[in-house]
């Protein structure tokens, strides 16, 4: 496992754009595909977005298309989420997670095979 501490969220306007960050502790992120999944209140944590651990391969939930960015930085152990076009309903706690990988390619697109996760960011999109 990998600790995970993930940041960016705030309050913007429907709209607007956040950028999150998840800051990743280790050596070895470079072998860990890396997540974004999201928590509103009285709902499932459902999955936002995914990078494989060379950032060659990206998945969207169809409800981001086209809005959302996942991208990574693996000189800096970071991984991040560009939101734009923000709409009230993206209201909800984001959580980066990781995946082991190794030296394959690896993107897992559920949560019961991420390892470790940050601690959640709350991002809130007003009307």
């Amino acid at each position: 496992q990998v600790q995970l501490v993930d940041s960016g969220g705030g309050l913007v306007q429907a709209g607007g754009s956040l950028r999150l960050s998840c800051v990743a502790s280790g050596r070895t992120f470079s072998s860990y595909a890396m997540g974004w999944f999201r928590q509103a209140p009285g709902k499932e944590r459902e999955f936002v977005a995914a990078i494989s651990r060379s950032g060659g391969n990206t998945y969207y939930a169809d409800s981001v298309k086209g809005r959302f960015a996942i991208s990574r930085d693996n000189a800096k152990n970071t991984v991040y989420l560009q939101m734009n076009s923000l709409k009230p309903e993206d209201t909800a706690v984001y959580y980066c997670a990781a995946a082991y990988s190794g030296y394959v390619t690896y993107v897992p697109l559920v949560e019961a095979k991420y390892d470790s996760w940050g601690q959640g960011t709350q991002v809130t999109v007003s009307s």
